[in-house]
């Protein structure tokens, strides 16, 4: 399943990007992470009782020494012989190893169809694409050529966990850190506590340029789920990177906090505990540099300033926060979506004593859970949605009036993302439950011309384009419908199924709105 998208703008990725190379000390550094690794696990196994001693001890396994199976010879194997270097490899038996490409008679390599290959165009879009299959979850770096209708990965990198958030950034930081410019990073939010940031312009990278938040496994043991003041101890489920104060990112988290933290320190400088359960989603204001919007499975909604978190107004809603989005054409206003399928527009300014006012409209906008939203970046009056119905929907939501433009199933089964690219026209990505990502190209539908085009636009005809995808090899799993659920439910404890909206007649080509 694909759960998050992000584009990045054209001329922004390097042209041509850099391949990584471990060091020696790197080689090191991999070989203790993977021996803390197991030995947290034999930890874990020892502290619940798992270890089977009869399995253990059967005569005919004895031989096999299973229990020290993974122990070096310098810790004492048996052997006598004492390993060297980074032991993850040194194991390895009857591989011949050449000091460089050239000497190895297997690899016939034209460097320079090899470099051409990796060169990103300025007239290129990057699609960041967080996905999970098999239980292996990874970023796949892809390339949209407009120009061509072509889509394709040109990079990937491994994630540790299922990634529930992205957000593209273009501070520096780590072995980058002190080069002037801006550069090319993206921010991962997981089911692990810490926050990951990886630069898109390196190639076969091993390591984020930065980790927000504690690694120690045995530290997060102690505090799972509780709230702590300087890093998160449970999931990392919202991103936001303030674009006006450029070294901060926030995050909200499934341990029922907001946090802020100072890029260029890699650490936490504040942490917000304004909500009662999980934090689902938390986005910066678009012109108010410490101005923030958080929303939560406590059905609450809650704008505050950032350097004053006691002064906070805070909006009730029907249902468990799925996003909140301050609306960039009018900065008053902010959109919310809920589980039960509903979107609120609120006005920030319609408050009494804390308590924030009714919204000043409501749209019924699917029957499951509206887990995608977006609005046009440059169009004003542009919203779509997607949700677990499958349907992606068009909106006019000018003059605080609105009607649905175009309702279609994209083929990607419960819709997860929907994110307009920011240098075309009319472009919009959307991804979901099996795996898929498309681009499609909104400006080609008739409806949509003659709806946000002007009169001359609206009467030219055009051939409208069918949806861009990735191909993927056909035997891809057929379960991956199910797995959202599955990730809902863990978050949550449970395994609820998602809300409907309860609007009478209401079915997934009709929807209602209403004014307060």
């Amino acid at each position: 399943m694909i759960s998050a998208l992000a584009w990045v703008r054209k001329g922004v990725a390097a042209e041509r990007p850099t391949r990584y190379e471990m060091t020696e000390e790197e080689y090191a550094r991999l070989q203790t992470e993977a021996t803390a690794e197991i030995n947290d696990a034999k930890q874990e196994l020892r502290e619940k009782s798992m270890v089977d001693s009869e399995i253990l001890n059967d005569p005919a396994l004895k031989d096999f020494d299973l229990e020290h199976y993974d122990t070096s010879d310098e810790e004492g194997d048996g052997t006598g012989e004492k390993q060297d270097g980074p032991h993850i490899f040194s194991n390895i038996k009857g591989l011949s190893f050449y000091n460089d490409d050239e000497e190895d008679p297997n690899l016939d390599l034209d460097e320079d169809e090899e470099a051409e290959e990796e060169r990103v165009f300025a007239s290129d879009n990057l699609l960041l694409v967080a996905k999970t299959e098999d239980d292996i979850s990874n970023i796949e770096v892809c390339v949209f050529e407009s120009e061509s209708d072509n889509l394709f990965v040109h990079h990937d990198f491994m994630l540790p966990a299922f990634p529930l958030a992205l957000e593209w950034l273009d501070f520096r930081v780590g072995r980058k850190a002190d080069q002037p410019g801006g550069g090319n990073y993206v921010a991962v939010g997981t089911f692990e506590p810490s926050i990951e940031i990886w630069d898109l312009d390196t190639l076969d990278a091993a390591y984020p340029d930065l980790v927000l938040g504690t690694t120690d496994k045995r530290t997060l043991r102690k505090v799972r789920g509780k709230p702590h003041s300087d890093f998160h101890t449970d999931a990392v489920m919202g991103l936001s990177w303030n674009k006006n104060v450029r070294n901060l990112l926030a995050s909200s988290s499934a341990d029922t906090t907001v946090k802020l933290w100072d890029l260029s320190k890699g650490a936490c400088v504040q942490s917000y505990d304004h909500h009662k359960d999980k934090v689902q989603t938390v986005q910066w204001h678009p012109s108010e540099a410490s101005v923030m919007l958080t929303g939560a499975y406590d059905k609450r909604v809650a704008a505050f300033d950032s350097r004053a978190p006691t002064a906070i107004s805070s909006w009730k809603v029907d249902a468990d926060v799925e996003s909140v989005m301050w609306d960039i054409h009018s900065p008053n206003h902010f959109f919310v979506a809920t589980e039960s399928g509903a979107v609120r527009y609120f006005d920030i300014r319609n408050v009494d004593n804390g308590e924030g006012g009714a919204p000043v409209f409501t749209l019924v906008a699917h029957d499951e859970a509206v887990s995608a939203m977006h609005q046009h970046p440059h169009i004003a009056g542009v919203l779509v949605t997607g949700s677990a119905d499958e349907t992606v929907k068009v909106w006019d939501v000018r003059n605080h009036k609105p009607s649905m433009v175009l309702s279609r199933n994209p083929d990607v089964g419960s819709v997860f993302a929907a994110q307009f690219c920011p240098d075309e026209p009319m472009l919009l990505a959307v991804a979901g439950s099996n795996g898929e990502s498309r681009v499609w190209d909104l400006a080609t539908n008739a409806q949509v011309r003659s709806t946000f085009g002007d009169a001359a636009l609206a009467a030219k005809p055009v051939q409208e384009k069918p949806l861009v995808g990735v191909q993927h090899d056909e035997d891809e799993d057929d379960d991956a419908d199910n797995s959202h659920e599955a990730v809902i439910a863990e978050l949550r404890g449970s395994a609820d199924q998602p809300a409907t909206a309860a609007a009478d007649g209401d079915d997934s080509d009709t929807s209602m709105a209403s004014e307060n």
